[in-house]
């Protein structure tokens, strides 16, 4: 575009029409906004004509459904906030916008980001662009920014906002050939974003590869006043740490990541990427994560806690989907009942359930010592001088959509954040890369897990994995 071989405009249009052909069957997109997009990317292309291109001038991106964007669709993939449009933008989209990009529409999401499959949307499950060989099932894309991985993935927009509360970036980047990185608590504004856990939730980017992410995230992220959260530090430039290797870096293996029952596809590939840092040379070190065995548990404890009090706002009053009843009591209640899906009320009643008089000492305070213990544990290693840790991304390859097992025991479902809910109960920065494929040649991801804030040895670790694979992370087009 800098060069003027084509416009914005062309750039834009083209990912339009790949939306409009794709979309029937792939259920990405929620909704399209043709008309602004074209608009931004006019304005892009007056920018780049005057020699004034901003950082990611005239670049078309797909925006989660979690995050306000001002007078158009937001609903958090939820029935409840039927019709609601926001007089507001979120900060992260606003940091996006004024580095010239451009909106093509919001992304399809697991209900308040709730799920790990993209199946529990108000707006049907987003299908996965990568099939088994010679099979036609549709898998799941991950969850829950299911949408905004196989956007990236089938080429229907350049990158993707997305979040992350318990591996929701990772987990479907892993999925769908496609790289996630989920930041430091902290470095990018919650403001304007629809909350599922505050002490959890970070936003990130999703994109085809590492170099994206780290361009895609220097926008993204930033101090806001706005944010009680966010941390007032400067922004690096990610995008310059992607080159810088991993020499003489210490790199990290948690033995308590060699679960049971792992199939031997993840651990042969685990191994692939500790030899892959080996001969780009950085030094390998067993380490010890003693607590990790206690994070899910407590995850799935602290998680709905913090859903129960955020989600209690949906109230049918002031905004979104409202059932009239005879009381103001029943009118919660029927709103609440045909609003929310049934992942949603299940997390809300667990949270409600921890956070009860009788079970609060017992569950949700527990809970919180253990996160401390779980971000001690991070501290103790990174405080031996290790820099980054590589651990898999998921414990499997996708799986079906409306999987009987998974459908049956919602616990199974939970297990798909074994390896990723850690981070976030300690607040670091993750990123999930591309590194191989499973027998039926659908892709695997590895995880790097950095320092506080240090995400940029987390993109050059990232790099050498993207360099060193030799699978190709292109979907076969059957859309």
């Amino acid at each position: 575009m800098k060069n003027r071989d084509f416009t914005s405009l062309e750039v834009t249009d083209a990912y339009l029409g790949a939306i409009e052909a794709a979309n029937p069957k792939l259920n990405a997109f929620i909704s399209v906004e043709a008309e602004q997009a074209r608009q931004m990317a006019s304005a892009s292309d007056k920018k780049l004509a005057e020699g004034a291109a901003r950082a990611l001038e005239g670049i078309p991106l797909g925006i989660k459904d979690l995050f306000a964007t001002r007078g158009t669709h937001t609903q958090a993939g939820s029935h409840i906030l039927d019709g609601f449009l926001p007089e507001y933008e979120s900060t992260v989209t606003a940091n996006l916008w004024s580095d010239g990009a451009v909106m093509l529409g919001k992304l399809n999401m697991d209900e308040f980001a709730m799920g790990s499959s993209n199946e529990s949307s108000y707006f049907g499950p987003v299908v996965n662009p990568w099939r088994s060989q010679g099979a036609t099932d549709a898998l799941v894309p991950g969850g829950s920014s299911g949408g905004s991985a196989a956007a990236v993935s089938s080429w229907l927009c350049a990158g993707a906002t997305a979040t992350d509360t318990g591996g929701s970036i990772r987990q479907p980047a892993a999925f769908t050939g496609t790289v996630g990185v989920k930041p430091t608590y902290g470095r990018c504004s919650r403001w304007g974003i629809v909350a599922f856990a505050s002490s959890l939730d970070q936003a990130g980017p999703i994109t085809r590869t590492v170099e994206d992410a780290a361009l895609l995230l220097t926008s993204m992220a930033g101090f806001d006043k706005k944010d009680s959260t966010s941390v007032d530090m400067t922004v690096p430039d990610f995008a310059a740490a992607v080159s810088r290797g991993v020499k003489g870096l210490k790199i990290g293996i948690p033995r308590e990541y060699r679960m049971e029952g792992m199939p031997e596809e993840i651990e042969t590939l685990w191994q692939q990427g500790i030899e892959w840092m080996k001969d780009e040379g950085a030094v390998i070190t067993d380490i010890s994560l003693p607590h990790t065995k206690y994070a899910l548990p407590a995850y799935y404890i602290v998680a709905p806690a913090e859903a129960s009090s955020n989600l209690a706002r949906y109230d049918g009053v002031k905004y979104g989907l409202r059932v009239p009843g005879d009381t103001i009591d029943e009118m919660y209640e029927l709103t609440r009942a045909a609003g929310f899906g049934d992942e949603v009320k299940r997390r809300v009643m667990i949270g409600t359930y921890v956070l009860s008089a009788g079970y609060y000492d017992a569950y949700y305070v527990r809970a919180q010592k253990v996160r401390t213990l779980i971000k001690q544990d991070f501290e103790k290693v990174f405080a031996q001088g290790v820099d980054a840790i590589l651990t898999p991304a998921t414990p499997s390859a996708a799986f079906g959509i409306g999987d009987k097992e998974m459908a049956a025991d919602p616990v199974k479902m939970y297990l798909n954040d074994i390896f990723t809910v850690t981070v976030n109960m300690a607040g670091l920065p993750g990123i999930a890369v591309p590194a191989g494929k499973d027998s039926a040649g659908l892709p695997l991801g590895l995880q790097l897990i950095g320092k506080p804030f240090d995400e940029e040895t987390l993109f050059a670790a990232g790099r050498v994995i993207e360099r060193a694979t030799s699978d190709d992370f292109s979907p076969e087009k059957w859309w």
